[in-house]
């Protein structure tokens, strides 16, 4: 006799447990493992499903009746693509699937156009998410706040969106920045300069204006520069980069290296560890010696083994930043309350700096 099945012809678990001859709870305890079941038990109730063909229960249904989707959106700026040619990215995402693969949920990374919002919030409409993370700093504001808020997604930021409702995991750039900054004057360097990220979406390359860095719309950037100057004054030079790489980073280091020797800077900081391989290039591509003719300091505390130097950092500690997104997360997920987290920076000193041959 065949046994009864969904309306739509599907095989259902009840349908399982009346052909191994067993309760339909019993069955669920063979599928969910999370319950004594007997040997012999288990053996003939897969036999069953293996004979009418049923795959497991639907996890739709599961989710529905859990109340959880079990799936964690990520939001990156731009392209995927460009996400993953981030080493700082990549360790931060690494720290976070870490955490998420013990609550255990998914991981769903959604690619987010600044110039074409509307795309990745019809991408969220239709995608059933217990909790979103802006993963890596983005502009300030981002209207999938809203959408989000309304429907009740906890979200979670790395300094953006700048909104209540997003909960933060922070550090210091100022601060950071600044003590890059420091450290380069207290080895007596007088001529110094910034390669920046991009202030603002538009993404210019270029030396920065008052102008640019009061309607920069990028905090991570943004504060960075604030953190340089606030230490210099608001006369040194900063050039602004269309991306954080190492070409983007050679590009701009030349417009300052290509000065006369007694103008161009002896000392750069850089807000990321590509821009800063990327200035160590411009400066051996010019027959500059580092750190003698020039010292370079970045930013993240990535792993650079392709690059003949150490590099003098700010380290953020990127898994444990990913981890403390995943802390978040599982407790936003607990029903916990949540509140900003701060995390602390580490200056650590390589081979990229020194004091200048010729102050």
């Amino acid at each position: 006799m065949t046994e009864p099945r969904q309306s739509d012809g599907r095989t259902t678990l009840r349908d399982v447990a009346r052909v191994a001859g067993v309760s339909t709870s019993t069955a669920s305890l063979v599928f969910s493992g999370k319950g004594p079941v007997a040997g012999a038990t288990r053996e003939r109730v897969r036999a069953a499903a293996t004979d009418l063909g049923y795959a497991g229960p639907d996890p739709l249904a599961s989710s529905l009746r859990a109340g959880r989707a079990g799936v964690i959106g990520v939001l990156v700026e731009g392209r995927l693509r460009e996400a993953f040619r981030d080493p700082f990215a990549v360790t931060v995402l690494d720290g976070l699937a870490a955490v998420l693969d013990t609550i255990p949920v998914g991981m769903l990374l959604l690619a987010q156009d600044t110039s074409d919002h509307a795309r990745a919030i019809a991408q969220l409409t239709t995608t059933a998410l217990d909790a979103v993370v802006f993963s890596l700093c983005g502009p300030d504001d981002n209207p999938a706040v809203d959408h989000l808020s309304a429907r009740g997604i906890p979200m979670i930021g790395t300094g953006a969106p700048r909104d209540p409702r997003v909960t933060q995991v922070l550090i210091d750039e100022r601060g950071a920045i600044a003590a890059a900054t420091r450290h380069l004057r207290s080895l007596g360097h007088e001529r110094l300069a910034m390669v920046s990220m991009p202030l603002s979406p538009d993404r210019r390359s270029g030396q920065v204006s008052p102008q640019r860095l009061q309607g920069a719309r990028y905090a991570d950037a943004r504060e960075r520069v604030h953190g340089f100057v606030g230490v210099l004054g608001a006369s040194a030079p900063v050039v602004e980069t269309p991306m954080p790489g190492v070409e983007e980073g050679r590009l701009a280091a030349g417009q300052l290296l290509d000065l006369p020797a007694g103008v161009r800077p002896t000392g750069i900081v850089a807000q990321s560890d590509l821009l800063a391989a990327g200035v160590v290039r411009a400066a051996e591509e010019r027959g500059l010696q580092v750190p003698s003719d020039l010292s370079v300091t970045g930013f993240d505390g990535i792993d650079l083994p392709w690059l003949a130097h150490t590099l003098t950092t700010v380290d953020q500690h990127g898994t444990a930043k990913g981890a403390a997104l995943g802390d978040l997360v599982a407790r936003a997920l607990a029903g916990e309350p949540l509140a900003d987290v701060h995390l602390a920076t580490t200056l650590r000193i390589g081979t990229t700096s020194g004091p200048p041959r010729h102050p």
